[in-house]
């Protein structure tokens, strides 16, 4: 790679993924197709200069078709590729034990392959490149964004095992890596038209919202004035829902809610965008709303006094995705929850990802990953065609980006970090804040959301501690709970 080349843009990124899909013309052109409307929502004027006809052949042959159904989950065949590579059987079920004598065609091959990733990876991490460039080459070629969810999977960590290679012998320079143009956080602030139609068709998205909306709902209906600091607003469909539930109480009706949006990126248009959205809806169930922002780069100059809490107010926090983004800064994050504590709020809502992408060996952490997004992608598989559109921008796009930063970068620039409710449960404890319990209602509004998608089975709620996990056949996806200070 010549250093003093201009990064590749987003846009010539994902030209460059379309032309490595397919050998012949007519699959590039058909898996072209399929993204061609929402590459032009997303990119507008950059796809102009996409030029399909350049499109090179490669070869790329594995396509799955969609008719010898696997037997194992995707995350099934990773634990026994695990399993058989490491030559000891970890904590898995007997009941998926004995499958592995007995297996289908294809599961036997999506567990051969998932060994090779396996491999490549032990491979990578003792850095014996050139034997890992090998068998990633062999995985690249078994593995397709257009197979089941085990050679989709095993396509994008190829990728992210490549790339690390890559920046690892010094063939892509950090300062001029294209990739990572893309802020993930900011995208999930403004969703495309993919994340907002994936919201509504994966089951384990919309009960998390919920569950989290009704935690709400049930502190404050008997308020006659609430203000919600909501960090890092995104949408705020959710406080529709809490109006909606405000306009039905003739009880004790509300006098003023208010909505803070904590807001630390600079995309003030959209936050202004979102506020008009909902003071307008506001309007039509009759809400006295008032919604304001609050601009901040660092939490360290943030007062008590940017947020203009009164006394006899009822102040929720409402934490989505927010704290994962502060692993990197823990002195910003300590500044976010003391001055959380000086503003007294009655409860404090957390929605985060449920999973370890965190840990410092690299070999923990790619198991970590793999087998969270075989449960993903899983559930993605039974929820959305296979060649759906937004189910391919998505993984392409979005998730794609995710599992390169967790597995290529390190340092600072391995900005997607996640950690489990332990964790979370350790620090807020060394702030006086305590867990408390999810009301009936919470749990039994989570469990009829599941009950809506037609795969929604497949989607399990279950209890830690205090805490709801929203997961995939057992594997946690997201966690929801509640908080106070002592």
């Amino acid at each position: 790679m010549d250093l003093n080349q201009p990064a590749p843009t987003e846009s010539e990124e994902i030209q460059s993924e379309i032309s490595n899909v397919g050998e012949s013309e007519k699959e590039r052109r058909s898996i072209f197709s399929l993204l061609a409307s929402e590459l032009e929502k997303r990119y507008q004027n950059r796809l102009k200069h996409l030029n399909m006809e350049n499109l090179s052949s490669t070869s790329y042959k594995a396509v799955y078709c969609g008719t010898d159904a696997p037997a194992l989950s995707t995350e099934e065949v990773m634990k026994v590729a695990r399993a058989r590579f490491s030559k000891y059987s970890p904590q898995i079920s007997d009941n998926l034990l004995t499958h592995t004598n007995d297996l289908s065609d294809e599961d036997a091959k999506n567990v051969e392959l998932a060994q090779l990733l396996f491999d490549s990876a032990e491979k990578v991490s003792n850095q014996q490149y050139d034997h890992a460039r090998a068998l990633l080459d062999i995985c690249h070629n078994l593995s397709s964004i257009t197979g089941n969810p085990v050679k989709r999977l095993v396509y994008y960590f190829v990728e992210a095992l490549r790339e690390r290679i890559n920046r690892e012998t010094g063939k892509i320079a950090p300062e001029n890596d294209g990739r990572y143009g893309l802020d993930i956080d900011e995208a999930l602030r403004s969703p495309s038209p993919s994340i907002l139609a994936c919201i509504q068709e994966i089951p384990f998205i919309k009960p998390t919202q919920f569950t989290a909306i009704q935690a709400v709902v049930e502190k404050v209906i008997k308020a006659k004035r609430v203000h919600v600091i909501d960090l890092e607003i995104k949408t705020g469909e959710q406080w529709t829902i809490l109006m909606q539930a405000f306009a039905t109480q003739h009880e004790c009706p509300l006098e003023l809610l208010k909505i803070t949006a904590v807001v630390t990126s600079t995309s003030k248009r959209r936050v202004q965008k979102t506020g008009k959205s909902l003071m307008d809806f506001a309007k039509t169930v009759n809400v006295p709303l008032s919604f304001k922002t609050v601009f901040v780069s660092d939490f360290k100059d943030l007062k008590k006094d940017a947020f203009q809490v009164e006394a006899e107010e009822f102040l929720v926090v409402y934490s989505t995705l927010f704290f994962k983004s502060f692993l990197l800064k823990l002195d910003c994050l300590e500044s976010a929850l003391v001055l959380l504590k000086n503003l007294k709020p009655c409860i404090i809502v957390v929605s985060e990802i449920e999973a370890n992408h965190n840990s410092q060996p690299f070999m923990d952490r790619f198991s970590e990953a793999l087998f969270y997004y075989s449960a993903f992608f899983d559930g993605i598989d039974a929820s959305m065609d296979q060649f759906n559109t937004n189910r391919i921008c998505i993984e392409l796009i979005y998730l794609s980006h995710m599992i390169r930063t967790i597995i290529a970068t390190e340092g600072e620039e391995r900005t997607v970090r996640h950690e489990k409710i332990d964790y979370w449960r350790a620090f807020f404890a060394r702030f006086g804040i305590v867990e408390t319990e999810l009301s009936t209602s919470s749990l039994y509004q989570a469990n009829l959301v599941v009950k809506k998608f037609s795969c929604g089975n497949s989607c399990t709620l279950t209890m830690n501690g205090k805490c709801l996990l929203i997961g995939w056949k057992g594997t946690p996806i997201f966690s929801v709970s509640v908080w106070k200070f002592q």
